[in-house]
C-alpha cells in the first residue's frame, strides 16, 4: 500500500524493517542464517513508492539485519537511506556559471527555467571559460533552491518596479485587545437585486470586522461603493460597538476620499491602508466573503426575485444569529464570546449627529462681497452678516450632501454655524435686516455699553474737518520756517485780511505786491 503522507526516505526504513523483522523477532540458530536469508529473498515485495512487485538479494538482506542488529539506536534510523554528501550542492554549478545565471536572473526575471538554460548555453559557447552547462533538471533545481523564482508579468496599471516588494516575509497578525483595530472592505455579491425600477443592478456587501474577536461590527449591502455608503456603514458600527483605535481598508476611493480620511482623524482613529496590490494584509476580511458566499447566499438562491431591503434582511438574521454564535476554527470559541471575555479598548461613541458633522472634508472659499455667499459645489450658500468680514471662510462639508454646509473658525476648528443653499425667492419679500455688528473669530472684543461705544474723546475726533495726517503735514512744513510756496492771485483778500485769516501755524508777513516776508522783519 502507498504511504503518501510519509517521507520516501521513512518508507523504505519501513519496508526493510518488515522485512527483517522476523529474523530480529526469532534469531536464527548457528548455520540456519542462510536458509532464512534465503527464503526472504525467493519472497515478492511491493515497492514503497510505485507499488510494483520488487525482490531483494540474499548478500542485501543480509546487510540490512546486521545494521539492525549491531545500532544501538532506532532500528528504522540505520536502516533508512543516508543522505547523500552532495545534498544542498550543486557540484555541475560552477562558480562563474552561477554568476552568469544570477546576473541573467536580475535582468530578466520572468524568463522561465528553459529560457534561462538555452541563453547559458549561448553564452557558455561564447564565454568557454564558464564551463559545461548541466542539464534543464539541474538549473531549475539550482535556482528553486535559491529563490530565483520565475516572476508573474504585472498586470497593466500596477506602478509597481521590479523588485518592489521583494524581501518582506508575509506574516499573520493579531491585536491583542478587542476593538483595537477593526477591518473594512466591499465585496461584489454573487447576485444582483431587484430594483423598484424594474432593472437588475449588482449589489456590494461592506463587512466591518474586529481583528481580535472576528466579531462583525456591521454588515450591510448597498448598490455602489462610494464614500457616502462607507461612511453610512463606519458610522452605524461606531454606533453599535464604539469607537476602535485603528481601522484598516484598502486604497479604494470611497476609504481614501478626503471624507473618510479627516473623519477619522477628527474621531482619534488610526487609519492604516493597506499596501498597493497586496489584499493579504486585510486577509480577515477576505476570509470572511467565502464565509458569506458559502453558508448565506446559497440560502436565497430559490428566491426569485431578490431585493435589496430583503437581501439585507436576511444578512442581519444570518450574522447575528449564525455568525456571531459558531465556533470559529482560529478562535476555538464564537466572535460573540470572543468579544465579551476578551479586554476590549472600545471608546464612547458619540451621538449620530455629531458623526454626521465629523466625515466632512475642510476647505476654503472666497466671500462675495455684494451679497455675503460662498460656492460649494455649485450651490451658493449665505453667511450670516456678522461673518461679513471673513475674506475666505472655511467651511465643511460631504460632497454627497450638501443640504448644509459648517463653517468652522480655522484657528481651533471650531463649528462656528450652520449655512444652508441660498433661497432666493424667499429672499424676493424685499425684507432685509439691519446688519449684525462683526465678529473677529480669532480675537474677539469684550463687550462694552452703549454709553462707552457712542463717546468719542474730543482729542481724537477731526479738527475742522482736516485729517490727521494732512495736519502733521502742515505742521511739519511750517516748522521749516518756509513761506508757502504760491503766489497770491489779485482776486485774493489784502494783506492784512490774509494774516487775520492765517493758519495759526503760519505766522510770517506776506508782502502784498510780492508775496514775500516784508522788509526788516
Amino acid at each position: 500500500m502507498k504511504r503518501d503522507k510519509e517521507p520516501v526516505r521513512t518508507r523504505w526504513a519501513l519496508l526493510r524493517f518488515s522485512i527483517i523483522g522476523p529474523l530480529l523477532m526469532a534469531p536464527p540458530k548457528p548455520g540456519e542464517l542462510q536458509s532464512a536469508l534465503a527464503e526472504l529473498a525467493a519472497k515478492t515485495y511491493r515497492h514503497p513508492t510505485t507499488g510494483e512487485a520488487l525482490r531483494f538479494g540474499v548478500s542485501t538482506i543480509e546487510r540490512w539485519f546486521y545494521q539492525a542488529k549491531n545500532t544501538s539506536g532506532s532500528p528504522l534510523d540505520a536502516l533508512a537511506r543516508k543522505v547523500p554528501s552532495h545534498t544542498g550542492r550543486h557540484p555541475s554549478m560552477s562558480t562563474k556559471l552561477e554568476i552568469a545565471l544570477r546576473a541573467q536572473y536580475q535582468q530578466h526575471p520572468r524568463w522561465s527555467y528553459q529560457l534561462h538554460r538555452d541563453n547559458l548555453l549561448a553564452l557558455a559557447k561564447e564565454h568557454p571559460e564558464l564551463g559545461k552547462v548541466p542539464s534543464y533538471t539541474t538549473i531549475s533545481r539550482f535556482m528553486k533552491a535559491q529563490g530565483l523564482f520565475k516572476q508573474r508579468r504585472q498586470t497593466k496599471g500596477k506602478r509597481s518596479g521590479p523588485g518592489m516588494y521583494e524581501g518582506r516575509e508575509t506574516r499573520s497578525f493579531e491585536v491583542e485587545h478587542v476593538h483595537a483595530l477593526w477591518h473594512a472592505d466591499y465585496h461584489v455579491g454573487s447576485r444582483r437585486v431587484l430594483l423598484p425600477s424594474g432593472e437588475w443592478a449588482p449589489c456590494y456587501l461592506l463587512a466591518i470586522l474586529d481583528d481580535r474577536s472576528r466579531l462583525c461590527c456591521h454588515l450591510q449591502w448597498y448598490l455602489q461603493q462610494t464614500a457616502e455608503t462607507f461612511v453610512h456603514g463606519l458610522s452605524q458600527a461606531i454606533l453599535k460597538r464604539g469607537l476602535p483605535r485603528a481601522l484598516m481598508t484598502d486604497n479604494g476611493s470611497a476609504m481614501m476620499a478626503s471624507e473618510t480620511i479627516e473623519g477619522l482623524q477628527r474621531l482619534g482613529i488610526v487609519h492604516y491602508p493597506t499596501l498597493p496590490y497586496t489584499p493579504a494584509q486585510n486577509a480577515k476580511a477576505e476570509i470572511f466573503w467565502a464565509l458569506s458566499e458559502g453558508r448565506l447566499m446559497p440560502m436565497l438562491e430559490r428566491v426569485p426575485m431578490l431585493t435589496l431591503a430583503l437581501l439585507n434582511q436576511a444578512t442581519q438574521s444570518w450574522v447575528e444569529l449564525e455568525y456571531h454564535r459558531s465556533i470559529h476554527r482560529e478562535l476555538a470559541e464564537s466572535p460573540l464570546n470572543a468579544a465579551m471575555n476578551v479586554v476590549s479598548v472600545a471608546r464612547p461613541a458619540p451621538e449620530s449627529q455629531t458623526l454626521r458633522h465629523l466625515f466632512r472634508t475642510e476647505e476654503t472659499r472666497a466671500q462675495r462681497r455684494s451679497d455675503g455667499t460662498i460656492t460649494v459645489g455649485g450651490t451658493r450658500f449665505e453667511l450670516p452678516s456678522r461673518y461679513r468680514t471673513l475674506l475666505r471662510p472655511m467651511v465643511r462639508f460631504a460632497r454627497w450632501d450638501l443640504s448644509s454646509v459648517d463653517l468652522v473658525c480655522p484657528r481651533n476648528g471650531t463649528i462656528l454655524c450652520e449655512l444652508y443653499p441660498l433661497d432666493k425667492n424667499r429672499n424676493a419679500d424685499r425684507k432685509r435686516r439691519v446688519l449684525e455688528p462683526p465678529i473677529n473669530i480669532r480675537t474677539p472684543a469684550p463687550e462694552q455699553p452703549a454709553s462707552v461705544k457712542s463717546h468719542t474723546p474730543p482729542e481724537y475726533s477731526d479738527q475742522g474737518g482736516i485729517a490727521p495726517h494732512l495736519r502733521q503735514l502742515m505742521r511739519e512744513y511750517a516748522a521749516t520756517g518756509l513761506p508757502p510756496a504760491y503766489l497770491p492771485h489779485t482776486s485774493e483778500p489784502d494783506e492784512e485780511q490774509t494774516e487775520t485769516n492765517a493758519h495759526p501755524a503760519t505766522e510770517h508777513k506776506l508782502d502784498a505786491k510780492a508775496g514775500y516776508p516784508a522788509q526788516g522783519e
